[in-house]
């Protein structure tokens, strides 16, 4: 059976959830359905083969989740998140979704309850047997509120018929991240992650014996090029390739070609990235979702350094999955410039990991997610 499927994302700091949110869309698009997918966080210029629809954006600054910015800084107003929420109820009448997926939420989000809470009346309104999903990631942040748990679970208990988990249960089940409760419990669905196709093919891949220093798509990395470019200063034989994400600024990427040592090559990412990923002799990043997906994917030496500004835990428990795993080792970015050029030093030395033995085909099994769920309301 194909439907219409309304799939609602905003991404505030990096850019992860907009692209696990574009290749659910690629996935489900390609598999007959009509999708449509609404992004509110700030624009990434990407075309696509489903319909995206772009809301006024909103952002943040850090790990400041509390205060929503616009695309020039400035606190987004009333009438800003008043016409996102018009937006939403608009095409919620004008599709009649036979399903809507509310990315992150309601396990996150919660400065943007009022518009998620809104389209999901509006697409019952238009469709009263329509299905409501929650896409979520591997990994969650808990809140310390056990009020703000109890909200969540209840939501999930009245208005949502299941939350898809891109993740595999095997290497990190939702409860090592949050308290999994029986409301919650029988709605989740496993899906595997959602990762990108392959770069290269396994007959392809060589060394180019690069040390790959990579951040994903936000400035949350900039601590981490500054590390790494003190610790190629310590090993002036490595050659070290520093890919910085389009979230930092045109002054902080200045600075760190300036500083940067004759070893070390600093350019803004590539859109080959998971290419250049495949061939390097070790790759440096932090733990976010798809930059570790490329990972198992390429099966290169990798060190973790994952993102613990604020109360963030989400990448460390990743980083400590994959540790536990065999396919990386983790270090913390306060342990300085010294520990890190030291551990390059032993990844390099230890050589390629093994295969990951981990669900990579969140794509099908979302897809097929979807048409079980569809099959039962019928």
């Amino acid at each position: 059976m194909n439907a219409c499927i309304l799939i609602a994302v905003t991404h505030l700091l990096g850019i992860g959830h907009l692209v696990r949110a574009r290749q659910l869309a690629r996935a489900l698009a390609g598999a007959g359905h009509e999708v449509t997918l609404v992004s509110g966080g700030m624009p990434d210029g990407k075309a696509a083969d489903y319909r995206f629809v772009q809301l006024p954006p909103v952002r943040t600054q850090g790990t400041d989740f509390r205060n929503l910015l616009d695309e020039d800084s400035k606190s987004a107003t009333p009438e800003r998140l008043a016409a996102r929420r018009d937006q939403l109820v608009a095409l919620a009448h004008e599709l009649s979704p036979d399903i809507v997926i509310t990315e992150h939420f309601p396990f996150g989000r919660r400065q943007l309850a009022d518009e998620f809470l809104a389209l999901i009346a509006a697409v019952k309104a238009a469709n009263p047997r329509a299905l409501v999903l929650s896409s979520i990631r591997d990994v969650l942040v808990a809140p310390q509120r056990s009020d703000r748990l109890a909200e969540t679970a209840g939501r999930i208990a009245m208005l949502f018929d299941a939350v898809l988990v891109h993740g595999d249960s095997r290497v990190l089940p939702l409860e090592a991240s949050w308290p999994v409760t029986p409301e919650i419990a029988g709605k989740l669905v496993y899906t595997g992650y959602l990762a990108e196709p392959p770069a290269l093919p396994a007959s392809a891949i060589g060394t180019s014996g690069t040390i790959l220093v990579s951040g994903g798509g936000s400035a949350a990395a900039l601590p981490l090029f500054e590390t790494a470019l003190a610790a190629a200063r310590l090993l002036p034989q490595g050659a070290f390739h520093l890919l910085i994400g389009r979230g930092v600024s045109e002054v902080d990427f200045a600075a760190l070609r300036q500083s940067a040592p004759d070893n070390a090559v600093v350019e803004w990412a590539r859109p080959d990235f998971p290419a250049l990923l495949a061939t390097c002799a070790l790759s440096i990043s932090q733990a976010g979702y798809n930059t570790v997906l490329d990972l198992l994917q390429a099966t290169r030496p990798a060190l973790l350094v994952p993102f613990d500004a604020g109360n963030e835990t989400e990448q460390a428990l990743r980083a400590a999955a994959l540790e536990r795993a065999g396919r990386a080792r983790v270090l913390k970015l306060a342990e300085g410039p010294q520990a890190l050029a030291a551990a390059i030093e032993a990844a390099l030395a230890q050589g390629v990991p093994p295969a990951a033995t981990v669900d990579l085909d969140g794509a099908m099994g979302s897809v097929a997610a979807i048409a079980k769920l569809l099959a039962g309301r019928a």
